[in-house]
C-alpha cells in the first residue's frame, strides 16, 4: 500500500515539475511586456493631438469675417478687470484702449508682471490671439488668472472689438482657398484608402 502511495505521489510531483518548467519556458518564448505605444502605425494617418484633427480656419480668415458686436459681448468676461474706453482707469488689469500695435507693457506706472514684460514685442493680432487663448502659455508665470478662450471665433471677435477701440488697424484679408490641384492631392489619400478597403472586402468575399 505504501509503495503504491509513494508511486502516485512521485508521479504527481513529477507532473508538477513538468508544468512549472513549461510555464517558465513559455514565459521566455512569449514576451508579454506591455509596449510603450499601443497599436500599430498606419501609413498616412496621423496620431491625435499632433495635427491629426482639422486645424480649422486661420486667424486671418476668422478676423476677415469677425464681428466686433459679438466681440463686445465676449469682452464682458474681461470687464471685471479691464476697461477699454479712452481714458479709462486701470483696474486689476490695464486699460486696453488703443492696445493693438503698442508694445507689451506699454502703460506707464502699471505693475505688469515680469513674465509678460520678458516676452517683448508688440500686441499684434497673432500675439493677442495667443494671449487670449492661454495667458499662461503665452507668458509663463503671468499674474493673469484668466484661463483663456478656447473658441477661435470668439477670440477673433474680441480682437476685432478691441481693435475698434482706438487702434483701428486694418484687419487682414481671408486666406485664399486651396487651389483645385491641391484639393485633389489632399483628397487622393482618402480615395486610395477607400479603394484599398474595397479591395480587401472583395478578397475576403472570394
Amino acid at each position: 500500500m505504501d509503495d503504491r502511495f509513494n508511486t502516485i505521489a512521485g508521479w504527481a510531483l513529477f507532473a508538477g515539475i513538468i508544468a512549472l518548467g513549461g510555464a517558465i519556458v513559455s514565459s521566455k518564448v512569449f514576451d508579454t511586456e506591455r509596449p510603450e505605444e499601443m497599436g500599430y502605425a498606419i501609413e498616412g494617418v496621423e496620431a491625435e493631438g499632433d495635427g491629426g484633427a482639422a486645424a480649422g480656419p486661420s486667424l486671418n480668415t476668422l478676423l476677415a469675417s469677425a464681428d466686433p458686436a459679438k466681440g463686445e459681448k465676449v469682452f464682458a468676461k474681461c470687464a471685471a478687470c479691464h476697461t477699454v474706453n479712452q481714458g479709462g482707469a486701470n483696474g486689476v488689469g490695464p486699460n486696453l484702449y488703443a492696445t493693438l500695435g503698442k508694445p507689451l507693457g506699454h502703460i506707464p506706472g502699471f505693475a505688469y508682471s515680469d513674465a509678460l514684460k520678458s516676452v517683448g514685442g508688440t500686441w499684434t493680432f497673432e500675439a493677442l490671439d495667443k494671449w487670449l487663448k492661454s495667458p499662461r502659455d503665452f507668458a509663463p508665470g503671468t499674474k493673469m488668472t484668466f484661463a483663456g478662450l478656447g473658441n477661435a471665433e470668439d477670440r477673433a471677435n474680441i480682437i476685432a472689438y478691441i481693435n475698434a477701440q482706438g487702434s483701428n488697424l486694418p484687419l487682414p484679408a481671408a486666406d485664399a482657398a486651396p487651389a483645385a490641384g491641391e484639393a485633389a492631392n489632399a483628397a487622393a489619400p482618402a480615395d486610395n484608402a477607400a479603394g484599398a478597403e474595397a479591395g480587401n472586402a472583395a478578397n475576403a468575399a472570394e
